[in-house]
């Protein structure tokens, strides 16, 4: 679990731990990481995880090997977000942003293949955004880097299916988190920006928690290379 100190991350962390798995808790942050997995408890274990290092992620692939014994499901859920417009977008900002969101997520799936391919298949879930399916004005390099992870997860999908490995994408619209990816600070500006999606308010964690359960889960078991969407209606269009 990748971006698992704060948010969606901890949430799925919390919940998947509440359903039986074992958990690998990865993140920058070592402090709100090591606090998730003190309040979780046995059944978790905190790496020091940054996914734009290759030597990072075979290290938590072997945690995960020599703490639990294998690995079955990887959330690709770590990512950033740049808000500027094309014209102020700098080649540095462009590239941090896809240094994690993209790279990341590619260094992930590979990393982890070896070891699903030992244990005999598992379930990979690709954490993208509604702006893996429509774009953002000054969203730019969080849209491309978005797409990317979209794309990425079907030629894997497409790759992997042979070893029991199902690759789907998970696609949240604006949920209570620290991001911000989608939505603004401006709490008048947020409030009109909800009221134009069929369900008018913030996504929860547990709300997207649940839906990377289902993915990682067996109930899953013939899904892949797919687009799950919990974004309140936002893609269905506009109310205006």
């Amino acid at each position: 679990m990748t971006g698992a100190a704060n948010g969606i991350g901890a949430a799925i962390s919390r919940l998947f731990a509440g359903e039986g798995a074992r958990v690998v808790v990865g993140d920058i942050d070592d402090d709100a990481g090591k606090g998730v997995v003190t309040d979780i408890g046995v059944g978790t274990r905190f790496v020091h995880h940054d996914v734009t290092s290759e030597a990072d992620w075979e290290g938590a692939v072997t945690a995960a090997i020599q703490t639990f014994g294998g690995l079955n499901v990887l959330v690709n859920n770590a990512g950033v977000v740049h808000r500027a417009s094309l014209a102020d977008t700098s080649v540095a900002d462009y590239e941090r942003v896809v240094r994690v969101n993209q790279v990341g997520v590619f260094l992930g799936m590979r990393a982890v293949v070896p070891a699903m391919r030992r244990s005999g298949g598992g379930s990979i879930v690709n954490v993208s955004s509604v702006r893996g399916l429509s774009g953002a004005p000054g969203l730019l390099a969080y849209t491309a880097t978005k797409f990317a992870v979209r794309g990425m997860t079907k030629v894997a999908a497409l790759e992997l299916g042979a070893y029991g490995i199902r690759v789907n994408s998970l696609h949240p619209g604006p949920v209570a988190t620290g991001i911000g990816g989608d939505v603004s600070s401006d709490g008048d500006a947020m409030a009109a920006y909800l009221a134009r999606q069929p369900l008018a308010r913030l996504g929860q964690p547990d709300e997207l928690a649940r839906v990377a359960l289902f993915l990682a889960s067996d109930d899953s078991s013939y899904c892949t290379g797919a687009e799950f969407v919990a974004d309140g209606g936002q893609t269905a269009g506009v109310i205006r």
